[in-house]
């Protein structure tokens, strides 16, 4: 799916009949566009960035209109961000919202999703309403990964106090049909964030936070080993950690005070 062309669209006013018009093309052709995302020709693409009033590399990137490569796949690599804090706001809601069978995510503390986005508790029970499958992995703030994470990064336990302030937003999702909350202890080289067959992906730096660090997006593709590998690791992770349980972690800082 084409989100920043729907994104465009809505935040314009146009409609899919409004822009195949100013084309000059079937509604169906402009549907694809988005729902498919299908690159258009390059008449079109420059038809419709003058139309919307937004440049031509944001709505296709590059890497989407490259010739496609052996074996027929294109390209994995829809877009680049220098750091993710540079990630818009917009874009992580309407990947959310715009889920229909699953929503992974692989983090340390992730909070930067609710600092961001309040409601995504919310947000996500109600996906998870709809039938997609949610599952969140943070990281253990008592296990050995997070504290040694803390120390290259240089803010010692802060990490593990970020990781249960974090938490505290998801209380709702414990138990709830349709959502998993686990922690994990293991070296966490990348974060990761799957909506349906869209990947975001936020290597990290040594001794560097999360944020600062580069982030690729990519989409599952035909013959493409990217978005495969890095899922696989997903799963690697999510085998091995243990289910969070707020009670539990509660008592754990009781007995430690």
């Amino acid at each position: 799916m084409n989100e920043r062309l729907r994104s465009a669209l809505a935040q314009r006013g146009v409609t899919i009949e409004g822009l195949a018009e100013a084309c000059k093309v079937d509604p169906k052709t402009v549907s694809r566009w988005i729902g498919e995302g299908r690159v258009p020709h390059a008449r079109h693409r420059f038809t419709a960035s003058q139309y919307l009033n937004v440049d031509e590399t944001y709505l296709w990137p590059i890497e989407e209109r490259r010739t496609p490569l052996r074996n027929g796949a294109r390209s994995e690599l829809v877009d680049v961000y220098p750091n993710r804090a540079s990630v818009p706001r917009d874009l992580w809601i309407s990947l959310v919202l715009g889920a229909m069978k699953q929503i992974d995510v692989l983090v340390f503390s992730g909070t930067f999703i609710a600092q961001s986005n309040p409601h995504i508790a919310r947000m996500l029970r109600q996906r998870a309403e709809a039938g997609v499958k949610v599952r969140l992995c943070f990281g253990d703030p008592f296990g050995e990964a997070v504290a040694v994470r803390g120390r290259e990064e240089g803010i010692g336990t802060a990490l593990a106090a970020k990781i249960q302030a974090s938490l505290t937003y998801y209380r709702e999702l414990v138990g709830a049909p349709g959502c998993d909350v686990r922690l994990h202890d293991t070296t966490l080289y990348s974060s990761l964030f799957r909506y349906d067959e869209q990947l975001l992906v936020n290597p990290h730096i040594w001794g560097q936070p999360a944020s600062a660090n580069p982030l690729l997006r990519l989409k599952h593709t035909d013959g493409g080993e990217w978005f495969t590998q890095y899922t696989a690791s997903f799963d690697a992770v999510w085998n091995t950690a243990r289910a969070w349980a707020p009670k539990e972690e509660e008592g754990h800082r009781h007995g430690q005070n």
